[in-house]
């Protein structure tokens, strides 16, 4: 198979609005495809083939050969690659990586300014299994009065922030200078953000359609008492009070 003319990555943590970013970018068929072609079922790294590879280049690459995908770094990826594709021992952690997606020159990188949002967003989903909702739909009944868990949150603002960090260590220590998106900013202005990433993948969007937003935002009240709550215990018998 005729490998993509040029890929791009979309690097994030979760509930940093990836998924929301790359369905706009799909929905514009010039823009690749970038779905989580390295967390389908099966998708083992010591048993993916270069077979695989080629089938991930087709399902993730638009008739004018841009290729996508939205991924949280993980190294495991990085050292099956390096073994699947025989490059050796010094071959940089993204030079491996471009030749998984060939031509990778781009790099999207996904954050979230309030990490204690970020976790309770996250925690939310744990416990309700809801991740998305389509935008118009009924929100799905849940029963969370007492899901709050002071311990889990917690854990996963941590998990976040270190998360972040490995993005950050590979872009760096790759002298990669990615196009940040902030959550928060992004959903102030869906379009405009999406037309910069366009443009910063030097994807001509004078006439590219983008498809109104596919989810509609899941925090409720009760995310927010749990914001609320975490914030004060959080900081319960400090001196100086951060937030």
């Amino acid at each position: 198979m005729t490998q993509p003319k040029r890929s791009y990555t979309i690097w994030f943590s979760q509930r940093t609005g990836s998924t929301l970013l790359a369905e706009a970018l799909a929905s514009t068929g010039v823009a690749g495809n970038p779905a989580e072609w390295l967390h389908f079922e099966h998708n083992d790294p010591l048993k993916v083939t270069r077979e695989d590879m080629e089938q991930k280049w087709r399902l993730g690459t638009t008739p004018n050969g841009v290729f996508g995908i939205k991924v949280g770094f993980e190294q495991h990826w990085i050292d099956a690659f390096r073994s699947l594709f025989e490059l050796p021992e010094h071959a940089s952690r993204a030079e491996v990586w471009s030749t998984a997606f060939p031509n990778c020159s781009k790099h999207i990188y996904m954050t979230r300014r309030n990490k204690v949002r970020l976790a309770v967003s996250w925690w939310r989903a744990i416990v309700s299994g809801e991740w998305h909702r389509k935008f118009g739909e009924k929100p799905q009944e849940h029963d969370l009065a007492d899901k709050y868990n002071f311990d889990a949150i917690k854990h996963l603002v941590f998990e976040s922030m270190l998360f972040e960090a490995a993005i950050e260590d590979f872009l760096t220590e790759s002298n990669i200078q990615p196009m940040t998106i902030v959550y928060e900013d992004f959903v102030q202005d869906y379009e405009g953000t999406v037309r910069r990433a366009l443009e910063f993948l030097d994807i001509p969007a004078d006439h590219v359609n983008i498809a109104p937003p596919v989810f509609d935002k899941l925090a409720d009240d009760v995310a927010e008492q749990w914001v609320q709550r975490f914030r004060e215990e959080s900081q319960r018998g400090w001196e100086n009070v951060r937030w």
